[in-house]
């Protein structure tokens, strides 16, 4: 029997390893364990929401010589608004799927802030302090990444493609779905997948 599989299309290195890591995780609490996880098809941010782009990628991602069961798409929202671009996207991408189930994430206003959502749990890891804190609004921080940098110690710097993985291993997904929204909408949108696998 062939195993259904996920095929996440993501926007940068880091999060091509970081995001199967996370999704196991995920499967993994779920006891889904029959779902396999695609290596992430990589397009650029700002490239993907141009018209053709996003349609190629997903096209790409229906084609996996592995199979196709369902598709992820997950990017930072960066400086959109994740309400307003998101419907936009899904209904693109819904055209483009051939009816393939399909969701559509935008972390606001990166991936980092989930991390920043669950930061006391990732206290040690990778050089972060055993003092680190979380913000009191995580999405609200424009600089995550630089907001990780200053809470590690003064030998170390946040490294995307190094560290991403790791704290996405490590990180309290519970502390991050009370805290970030778009953490919460990734976990359900990824268990309305897992619904129809």
């Amino acid at each position: 029997m062939k195993l259904p599989v996920l095929v996440p299309i993501v926007e940068g290195h880091s999060e091509v390893e970081a995001v199967p890591i996370l999704l196991r995780r995920l499967l993994f609490e779920r006891g889904r364990y029959e779902v396999k996880i695609a290596r992430p098809l990589r397009v650029g941010r700002y490239k993907v929401v141009r018209s053709g782009e996003l349609e190629r990628a997903i096209d790409l991602a229906r084609h996996r010589p592995e199979g196709c069961a369902a598709i992820l798409l997950l990017l930072d929202a960066d400086d959109d608004c994740p309400k307003e671009l998101a419907p936009i996207l899904l209904a693109r991408a819904q055209n483009a799927s051939a009816g393939l189930p399909i969701v559509v994430v935008l972390a606001k206003a990166e991936i980092e802030a989930w991390f920043l959502g669950s930061l006391e749990s990732l206290r040690g890891a990778r050089g972060l302090a055993d003092t680190a804190v979380s913000p009191e609004r995580p999405e609200e921080i424009r600089d995550a990444k630089g907001y990780l940098t200053r809470q590690m110690t003064a030998k170390r710097t946040y490294v995307e493609v190094d560290d991403q993985p790791a704290f996405a291993e490590k990180f309290d997904l519970q502390l991050a779905r009370q805290r970030c929204p778009s953490f919460d909408k990734f976990v359900r949108d990824v268990e309305v997948l897992l619904a129809h696998l």
